[in-house]
């Protein structure tokens, strides 16, 4: 009898429900921003390739900037918004201006994504201690990070347009492969 009750002890206690059930992590803000940014600029990369090099100058209007401008943009953006978030001087490329046609454009955005991941792979407790001077005023460094999402979202649905005007198929339309 005294057997049973010893193993009883011994057993039950590996199947209960503990009194107090642990409490789930909370998510990492600065992974569920990498997350999406990830997708955004894997979409946006995906098009920088697949737009020919004879599109680069296309511009759907005369106000606005052509596909490789476009894409040149992205690139000097993501540079100046990850340097922000890791509390660096921005390159001072001028890229935006410079670049012509789409190996420099395809080149520079490979590079600015590069720098970027650095960023990106910052914790939470990082991004949240460390104040930074952006355009807005000293931020944590989470934000130019948000920021610099929101902005390549905004221009991957630029890009969208443009392809759809030379009847292409968006990387974000196109089925998974």
């Amino acid at each position: 009898m005294m057997r049973s009750i010893l193993l009883l002890s011994l057993v039950a206690p590996l199947g209960a429900t503990p009194p107090h059930p642990v409490a789930p992590t909370p998510p990492s803000a600065v992974a569920a921003d990498r997350e999406i940014w990830t997708s955004v600029i894997g979409f946006v990369s995906a098009a920088a390739e697949q737009v020919p090099d004879s599109s680069y100058s296309y511009r759907p209007a005369p106000t606005v900037r052509t596909f490789g401008q476009l894409i040149a943009h992205i690139a000097a953006s993501q540079d100046v918004f990850c340097a922000q978030a890791l509390g660096e001087k921005p390159n001072d490329s001028d890229i935006e201006k410079t670049t012509t046609g789409k190996a420099a454009a395809v080149a520079a955005l490979k590079a600015s994504t590069a720098y970027c991941q650095r960023a990106y792979a910052m914790t939470d407790a990082v991004a949240m201690k460390r104040t930074v001077k952006t355009f807005a005023g000293e931020r944590p460094a989470l934000w130019p990070l948000l920021y610099n999402t929101v902005h390549d979202n905004e221009h991957y649905g630029n890009i969208v347009t443009y392809m759809r005007m030379l009847g292409m198929l968006p990387p974000s339309s196109q089925p998974a492969q």
